[in-house]
């Protein structure tokens, strides 16, 4: 993976770094680097995240799925990071294996899912680390009631990945269902290259251990300084930016195949450094489809924004055919991958133009190994940004309380939370 950081420098953009604060910075990052590494080497809380390639167990991955061969589905239940970095593996890689994330409880939406599904071919993979995520369990519990009217047994399909306590341990032991462990110490957002996020992959048939050695090539990539780090010079900058005056970061993806990558990041990077008053908001987008939506706005807006391209050197392409139309001739014998690419060149340039700050992230291709390598990466510049926003980047505080102001209101015990949704200061227009 190669980070170019230099349309971030404030010779280009407004705000931008200067470079005398870029080296300030670094002697920064060298001592988050060591705090890094000694939390690493003691498996400490949070920080075991950065020991998951070492640590997975692929032939117990691949022995839970196996049983499953006969399937042409797979409908995974979860919800954020139990969902959304196996996700990401499922848009990236191309698979026979047609695979579902119900990670919303639409009811609309997840029963026109179920209806369009084939049951009888499908295996189910519910995934919670606590055990007790309403939202999960729900829709876990309509699957399987929608796998009994279609007379499939469901405890022929299903396997759980889940912590050692909970409901969702309690079931798979009441029922003998195949199970992963989730990684003790690890956030569920920080949790794609483990059980989580791997057991889908290798259900699809992807190879998971060439996931793991992008990721392990990573991890080596690590070091004291941002200037030898692609992952350390992406989080510092952000975290430079941000204090600079660029407080949101649109993540945008040359690739189709990486939209819901940016999905992703934008739960690791909100959760993670979103706490105590400070933190930068992530934003979705996709190029080239949003450069005729957004553009506009972060060229021409308030100078709030960095953007963040990610694109593959190498992809698959297709060449544009030959037209009478003569207005249109220089694109015949031209192909779509030259195009995109000209569309991500221009924009680019377009921004740097307006002094916009912007970051290219560059992967060699997007297949297992690449994508290992780039959600590794963006795991440890996100814990690198937590050091330098001195933050707890692996606790998710005010999430929790939306959790137990749930479960009070569906009467799922006695929370002072829900008390105060009820508190609510209303003024309905009609």
């Amino acid at each position: 993976m190669q980070v170019d950081i230099g349309n971030a420098l404030a010779e280009v953009a407004t705000p931008g770094i200067p470079r005398e604060a870029l080296d300030r910075l670094d002697d920064r990052v060298a001592a988050a680097h060591e705090r890094i590494e000694e939390g690493r080497a003691n498996d400490e809380h949070g920080y075991a995240t950065l020991n998951q390639p070492a640590n997975v167990d692929v032939d117990a991955i691949q022995a839970a799925v196996e049983p499953f061969a006969d399937c042409e589905n797979l409908i995974n239940v979860g919800i954020g990071g139990s969902a959304l970095g196996a996700a990401t593996i499922s848009a990236a890689l191309d698979s026979d294996v047609e695979a579902y994330y119900l990670d919303n409880v639409d009811p609309k939406w997840v029963a026109d899912h179920l209806e369009s599904i084939d049951l009888s071919k499908t295996a189910l993979n519910v995934v919670s680390k606590s055990g007790m995520t309403a939202e999960t369990l729900s829709n876990f519990l309509v699957v399987r009631e929608a796998m009994e009217d279609a007379d499939v047994d469901w405890t022929e399909r299903t396997w759980v990945t889940t912590g050692p306590e909970g409901n969702l341990r309690d079931l798979a032991e009441k029922h003998d269902l195949p199970s992963l462990p989730v990684p003790d110490g690890v956030p569920g957002r920080f949790s794609v290259l483990s059980t989580v996020g791997l057991a889908a992959a290798a259900f699809q048939g992807h190879d998971i251990e060439a996931i793991l050695d992008g990721a392990r090539d990573a991890a080596d990539a690590l070091g004291p300084s941002l200037f030898d780090s692609p992952a350390y010079a992406y989080g510092a900058v952000n975290y430079a930016l941000d204090q600079r005056g660029a407080g949101i970061n649109v993540q945008l993806p040359y690739a189709e195949s990486l939209e819901t990558y940016a999905e992703w990041y934008s739960q690791l990077w909100a959760e993670s450094v979103g706490k105590d008053g400070v933190g930068q908001t992530p934003v979705r987008a996709l190029g080239a489809t949003d450069q005729h939506s957004q553009l506009q706005l972060y060229r021409a807006g308030p100078h709030d924004k960095m953007v963040t391209f990610i694109r593959p050197q190498e992809r698959a392409d297709t060449t544009i055919p030959e037209t009478e139309l003569e207005g249109l001739s220089y694109l015949g014998g031209s192909t779509l991958g030259e195009l995109i690419d000209a569309e991500f060149e221009a924009t680019e340039a377009s921004l740097a133009n307006a002094g916009v700050p912007n970051v290219r992230v560059e992967i060699d291709r997007v297949d297992e190994r690449a994508i290992g390598e780039l959600l590794y990466s963006m795991e440890a510049a996100t814990i690198l940004a937590g050091e330098l926003y001195t933050v707890d980047a692996f606790v998710q505080p005010a999430v929790e309380w939306g959790k137990k102001a749930t479960r009070g209101l569906l009467g799922g015990g006695d929370f002072e939370e829900a008390d105060e949704v009820a508190e609510k200061t209303e003024l309905t227009i009609e």
